[in-house]
């Protein structure tokens, strides 16, 4: 494992918040892209105490259009939530966005690109919380992160399934 695993970045982007993420896995592209294209997977690297499950019958056949129900919990509270896969151009990258759940707007860009023998798996995610004019308070106190919490946990799985470094 690596002495500093990565972490993501927060900032604020007009009405919603970017995240930024940027990861190197020991896998070639093409194997990484069909891991994160198993909307399945996404069980094994988030963690536990959202209890998250993808409830869409299997398989699911993964192209612009597809749609993709899960259950979580957030804090306690289920939650469902339902993505478009918005875009997918394998390997090089995919988005999906939320169209029902906990974020007012989540737009996930999945890039992965061929660096130093492995894959830069770079994440951008533009996000905006609930609550109209709160929402920048209640992103200060939770929903950042909650976020961030989530991706570095993320990051750490991923790191031990495939290995990282550079």
């Amino acid at each position: 494992m690596s002495k500093n695993p990565p972490k993501p970045s927060v900032e604020r982007a007009g009405r919603y918040w970017r995240l930024t993420m940027s990861q190197w896995l020991n896998q070639p592209r093409e194997e990484l892209f069909e891991f994160f294209g198993d909307a399945t997977n996404l069980e094994k690297i988030t963690p536990n105490l959202l209890s998250f499950k993808v409830v869409t019958p299997r398989p699911i056949e993964m192209k612009p259009g597809t749609l993709i129900d899960y259950k979580l919990k957030v804090r306690g509270i289920p939650i469902r939530w339902r993505t478009l896969i918005a875009t997918w151009d394998r390997p090089e990258k995919f988005t999906d966005e939320q169209l029902k759940g906990p974020y007012k707007r989540w737009h996930h860009t999945h890039i992965f690109t061929e660096e130093n023998g492995g894959t830069r798996c770079d994440d951008i995610v533009e996000y905006a919380p609930p609550g109209g004019p709160l929402a920048p308070l209640i992103n200060k106190l939770v929903v950042q992160k909650d976020v961030e919490k989530i991706f570095m946990h993320r990051a750490k799985v991923l790191e031990e399934m495939f290995g990282g470094e550079p």
